[in-house]
């Protein structure tokens, strides 16, 4: 595997297939005294909506939510 002039490489289909990589994947490399790893961020969703639970706590129909957003 080559590495590009910005540092990219591309990870081969069938790795990208048995970890559940596709576009948009957030993924990390961890170093350790064998080298680096790369780890699949599976709970960066769950992360992000427990981040906004309970932001949306106005009393508001979807009517007069979508009467402000169309002003």
């Amino acid at each position: 595997m080559r590495v590009t002039q910005k540092g990219q490489v591309t990870i081969p289909l069938e790795v990208r297939r048995a970890l559940g990589i596709h576009a948009g994947s957030e993924v990390q490399f961890q170093l350790d005294e064998q080298g680096a790893r790369l780890v699949v961020d599976r709970d960066r969703a769950a992360r992000e909506i427990a981040g906004v639970r309970g932001a949306g706590d106005v009393p508001l129909s979807t009517d007069e939510i979508l009467a402000l957003t169309r002003r």
